[in-house]
């Protein structure tokens, strides 16, 4: 984050999210500007449904005034994008966190890269990032494809990481329960998203059914499409809160951080968020071999790395490790 501040130090800032506040990206920021800003105000919105939550912010943009000096616009500018307009005098950092072309087209697949949804995507993406006097990613390797790809000014990217809620996730002590004290407990979490390469986690718990020293916790909600094994040595839980959340990563031996797919580019171009919980309470962790992970993990005793898009591959880390316990 040093690379923000001599932006806004001692300047009167206003940070504008669309997402809940209390998102792990929004803490980050929030807590950095009110450590350096001269002043801030946060225009964000509590509600629940997401497009009314969109629809209050743009509300309070729209009643806002311009006594600032700086506009930092969190998660997702291009929702905001129209009053870009209206602080076209001020200096503006955006958060570029998530690319709509990147993420509809080329990671869920949602349109073709030839549609007219696609051109208005990479358009929208294309013109934050022409408006904005600074923009923030999370990965170098990230903003290397942003500048090729909407022919960004590479002057004006600064990367910053993620940061894990040190508040919850920190290093305690090991406690398993009495039916998993003699078990090598591997934990993996997510929303299940493609990119995480959930079907090659699944595979590779499959592969080690026969391993009864292995016990794996799946924390997730796992859909229909994904064919979820179902063995003796596997517990899925649907979703925990934080707090119980950080009392299962605890009493794991190992945790599975990914991204795991090789066939999203974009998997290879970020670090996933719980990379950043695992590394915050100590714990060992199983990461892709790419070259986002490589620009934090690098070195980190800490880590196992394995090769992308192979279940076998993964498994066989989980066994090497559960034998050098």
């Amino acid at each position: 984050m040093q690379q923000l501040e001599h932006l806004v130090r001692g300047r009167r800032v206003v940070f504008v999210t669309t997402k809940n506040i209390d998102y792990i990206r929004n803490v980050q920021e929030i807590r950095f500007l009110e450590q350096h800003a001269g002043g801030l105000r946060v225009i964000c919105s509590h509600k629940k449904n997401y497009a009314v939550r969109i629809l209050e912010v743009w509300w309070k943009l729209l009643i806002a005034g311009r006594g600032y000096d700086v506009v930092f616009f969190g998660f997702a500018p291009q929702l905001v994008a129209p009053f870009f307009y209206k602080y076209r005098k001020h200096q503006i950092i955006i958060d570029f966190f998530v690319s709509v072309y990147d993420t509809l087209v080329n990671d869920r697949k949602k349109f073709s890269v030839h549609s007219p949804i696609a051109r208005v995507c990479h358009w929208i993406d294309d013109y934050v990032i022409r408006r904005a006097d600074c923009v923030v990613t999370d990965t170098k390797a990230d903003a290397r494809y942003f500048i090729q790809e909407f022919h960004g000014d590479r002057n004006r990217f600064r990367t910053v990481y993620l940061e894990a809620d040190r508040s919850v996730y920190y290093p305690r002590e090991q406690r398993k329960t009495d039916r998993l004290a003699d078990k090598f407990v591997v934990l993996y979490f997510g929303s299940i998203l493609p990119l995480q390469g959930v079907d090659i986690v699944l595979r590779a718990i499959e592969l080690l059914k026969d391993e009864p020293d292995i016990f794996f916790q799946f924390i997730g909600p796992v859909s229909d499409k994904y064919r979820a094994p179902v063995q003796d040595n596997v517990q899925y839980i649907d979703w925990l809160a934080q707090e119980d959340l950080a009392a299962h990563i605890a009493n794991a031996d190992l945790c599975l951080a990914g991204h795991f797919s090789n066939t999203i580019d974009k998997a290879k171009r970020t670090i996933p968020g719980k990379a950043y919980i695992y590394r915050a309470m100590g714990k060992r962790m199983v990461l892709g071999d790419n070259r986002a992970n490589r620009e934090l993990f690098e070195g980190d005793d800490q880590v196992v790395w394995t090769a992308m898009g192979s279940a076998e591959a993964l498994a066989d880390a989980i066994r090497q490790c559960a034998k050098k316990r």
